[in-house]
């Protein structure tokens, strides 16, 4: 991917590269600093008419920026005290500069100070706190969470850790966060992204082309990360150049296989056959139109399925049912080689032996875990969301899809993105098994597997927005051609390139 992507992800330590890189192309860090500081006014004037504020400074860069929120705002008549916390001033070059432009009263940064203020502007610390808030600052951010304050966060609200999104000690809720030249991990990995309120991304004057030398690894998702790969069908193609998904059914909870075949075939694989348990075979019969059925009666019928090479993407997971037969059939499709998407049951199968999957996998399989089913089989690590995801792809050398809100998907070479589009309304029973589905359809059309996890979780979140309140799992697999008629459109006719079984 291009690491001029806009929704590249910088850690604090990638974002201070970018400001020096941008220094030493002639741009000093007083004007960056200024930039920034008139970007926070601005996008607080838009959201906000005037009103008495409290800007609340830090003694580093931050709080720079908040002195420069102050001289705006005020030129602009708003009414504006500052508090220093401690009563110092920065102490930076660039922060004392704009520190000594403010020509105001600075006060020393008190609970009080919020009585008087109906915005508070959080200049206190950025992105790179790497320690918990203490003392009079843990004291006052505590305050504002109390209070219901309106507040504008500059970078990120302060105790929040700009790698992680993790709380350091303390921190309060932002209405309006603005950062600058590109987000970073803590703006959409929960708990920070519930704690940045709406963001605002500003362009303070650093060209993209500094991210050749940073390479950033971490990603927003966005189509135009995976787009030139998504695997648009040809005129002259027909159903078995779109591939053929295997969908394992389980025995008892039929519902959960059988949603994640319609999802594959909405996606746009040729041909989707479930295997069922010769038991359940009618059941699924029955429910599936388009989708052929195919029964079996022990692993030694279903490696004769396996056996037909076909058959390029495999499922197993979906209402398996935990124990030594879903173990066994899901060691038995790794032996094919062939691309495999394991979810629920297969991972949670593993729990009391992890290793003889780990040692099983391949670059072609896709692991999709919810939280539980994450540290059954690689732990519980006391690490945030981003690094255990890529830990645990480079252990497994699958491509590793963490579950949740803030979605993560990992790569075995270091790259994640982090889905930010999913709705609440997602949280139902089921909807796990859609976007396993969704997975191994692209998949079998030839979409590259990580590529094709980050498609998928997006087409699967952005079906669920469509749809909106009131959604339940079966409704998902419907909503998928709307949002490939947007995808379609939106990608215009030079990014419509007909995908195939090029692996």
């Amino acid at each position: 991917m291009s690491t001029h992507e806009p929704t590249a992800l910088l850690t604090p330590a990638e974002m201070a590269q970018a400001d020096a890189a941008t220094v030493a192309r002639g741009v000093s860090g007083i004007d960056l600093m200024e930039a920034a500081g008139r970007a926070v006014a601005q996008a607080i004037m838009r959201r906000w008419p005037r009103r008495s504020v409290l800007v609340a400074c830090g003694p580093g860069n931050n709080g720079g920026d908040g002195y420069v929120v102050a001289r705006h705002l005020a030129a602009h008549g708003w009414p504006v005290q500052v508090g220093a916390l401690n009563g110092t001033r920065p102490s930076g070059r660039d922060a004392a500069h704009h520190a000594a432009l403010w020509e105001g009263v600075v006060q020393t940064l008190s609970i009080g100070l919020l009585d008087e203020a109906e915005l508070l502007v959080d200049a206190l610390f950025g992105a790179g706190l790497g320690r918990p808030v203490t003392g009079d600052a843990a004291e006052f951010i505590e305050a504002v969470r109390h209070r219901g304050l309106a507040v504008c966060a500059v970078d990120l609200p302060s105790g929040l850790d700009g790698r992680t999104g993790r709380v350091q000690g303390v921190a309060a809720r932002a209405d309006l966060t603005v950062t600058f030249f590109r987000k970073k991990p803590a703006h959409v990995l929960f708990p920070g992204r519930g704690l940045c309120g709406e963001i605002e991304l500003a362009d303070i004057g650093i060209a993209p082309d500094v991210l050749d030398t940073i390479a950033p690894a971490t990603f927003e998702n966005s189509p135009a990360l995976w787009q030139r790969h998504f695997p648009w069908p040809s005129l002259e193609g027909h159903k078995y150049h779109r591939g053929h998904v295997l969908v394992v059914g389980g025995q008892t909870m039929t519902g959960a296989a059988r949603l994640s075949a319609r999802a594959a075939a909405r996606v746009g694989a040729g041909l989707v056959t479930v295997a069922a348990p010769v038991f359940a075979w009618p059941v699924y019969a029955a429910a599936l139109e388009g989708i052929m059925v195919t029964p079996f009666t022990d692993m030694g019928s279903l490696r004769d399925i396996f056996s037909d090479s076909r058959k390029n993407v495999l499922v197993i997971g979906p209402g398996a049912g935990v124990g030594g037969q879903t173990r066994e059939q899901v060691l038995g499709a790794l032996a094919t080689g062939r691309r495999l998407v394991l979810d629920a049951d297969a991972i949670t199968s593993f729990s009391a032996q992890p290793q003889s999957l780990l040692s099983a996998l391949h670059h072609e399989c896709v692991l999709t875990p919810h939280e539980g089913e994450f540290v059954r089989l690689f732990g519980d690590a006391d690490t945030d969301k981003l690094t255990r995801a890529r830990e645990a792809a480079q252990r497994s050398g699958a491509v590793v899809l963490l579950k949740g809100a803030d979605t993560v998907i990992a790569a075995p070479d270091g790259q994640a993105v982090v889905n930010t589009n999913a709705p609440a309304f997602l949280a139902t029973g089921g909807t796990g098994d859609v976007l396993t589905g969704l997975i191994a359809g692209l998949m079998a059309q030839g979409m590259p597997p990580f590529w094709a996890a980050c498609a998928a979780t997006w087409v699967h979140a952005r079906a669920a927005t469509r749809f909106g309140p009131g959604l339940v799992s079966d409704d998902l697999p419907g909503y998928v051609p709307a949002v490939l008629r947007e995808l379609y459109r939106d990608a215009g006719p030079e990014g419509r390139h007909a995908g195939g079984l090029a692996y």
